[in-house]
């Protein structure tokens, strides 16, 4: 395969993943793009957003798109760890146990409102995120390859849930919110065919064996040493401000060159530019920055990117 050739086929792999998204989901590009660098990176993704606008759509197109298998976990108060890994079932004809594996065992997972469900099951879901693995009756059970996990959260809704602790937020890659759709896409909505047709009609774009190459191809696209300090003075500065409770750390900054080069490597190149780095930064540092009153790290973030010097 050519260099030329492989350009190519960068090229069209991102501009299907995001036309796909689009005509089921009808999100915004810039809802978009984190999510496809995300999956092509091999992280977790976080959703918010409230009830109703695509949530669930989004993370069936995305396995529609790598033609890989589907699951989805509603997180309740009484959900246990069995229930999301499996469980050892006692087989009388062989007179053992046999492991069935639960709905963790997929290419793309759902986990529907996370922060209903206890931390020991919560725990379970990042054990699997980080390790890539569980742990049942004593040993491990390696799951699936590729893996990933698309978590709903509902911002607004307090009622019977749990706190989502900071290390928990930090497993997921990028976080986006998502809001009600502008008047362009809500009425694309209304005057459309109906969400499950359009649905049918995603053809996928790779196999999971050709996302895992596309991941493996990303961890080798190079970050120069200014970038990488660019990357630096932008975390150190989110540590500094007398407003912040806790900064970015070092997590979070390899999170984020992860990332850009994700966003790279889909803009057919084998470098981050500080470009990739801002266009990134606000999905995968802010859920990681946490403010002295509980506000939102956004503004905040915002404004060291405008005031942290760009190299040349």
């Amino acid at each position: 395969m050519t260099a030329t050739t492989k350009t190519t086929q960068l090229r069209e792999t991102r501009d299907q993943l995001i036309r796909n998204l689009t005509h089921v989901v009808k999100l915004p590009d810039a809802c978009i793009e984190p999510l496809v660098c995300a999956l092509v990176a091999g992280g977790h993704m976080l959703v918010e957003g409230i009830p109703g606008i695509g949530k669930t759509l989004l993370a069936r197109t995305l396995a529609a798109c790598i033609d890989g298998s589907f699951r989805r976990i509603q997180f309740t108060n009484d959900l246990m760890p069995s229930d999301v890994i499996g469980t050892s079932v006692w087989q009388q004809d062989s007179g053992s146990f046999t492991f069935v594996p639960g709905p963790l065992f997929a290419n793309l997972v759902l986990a529907d409102e996370i922060n209903r469900t206890s931390p020991r099951t919560l725990s379970c879901l990042l054990e699997a995120m980080e390790n890539g693995r569980v742990s049942i009756d004593g040993r491990e059970e390696e799951l699936g390859r590729p893996f990933t996990v698309l978590a709903t959260r509902n911002p607004i809704e307090f009622h019977g849930t749990f706190p989502v602790p900071e290390a928990a937020l930090d497993r997921f890659l990028v976080r986006i919110e998502l809001d009600y759709p502008t008047p362009d896409f809500e009425l694309a909505l209304y005057t459309g065919s109906d969400a499950e047709a359009r649905l049918t009609e995603v053809a996928p774009v790779m196999s999971p064996e050709d996302l895992l190459a596309l991941q493996a191809e990303t961890a080798k696209v190079h970050v120069r040493e200014p970038v990488a300090e660019y990357a630096l003075r932008v975390v150190q500065a989110t540590r500094n401000h007398p407003d912040v409770q806790l900064g970015a750390s070092p997590r979070a900054a390899l999170a984020w060159l992860k990332v850009a080069r994700a966003r790279a490597l889909l803009d057919e190149r084998d470098f981050v530019l500080p470009d990739d780095l801002k266009a990134m930064a606000m999905c995968t540092l802010t859920h990681r920055i946490f403010m002295q009153r509980g506000d939102d790290a956004a503004p905040l973030l915002r404004e060291i990117l405008q005031n942290t010097p760009v190299p040349l």
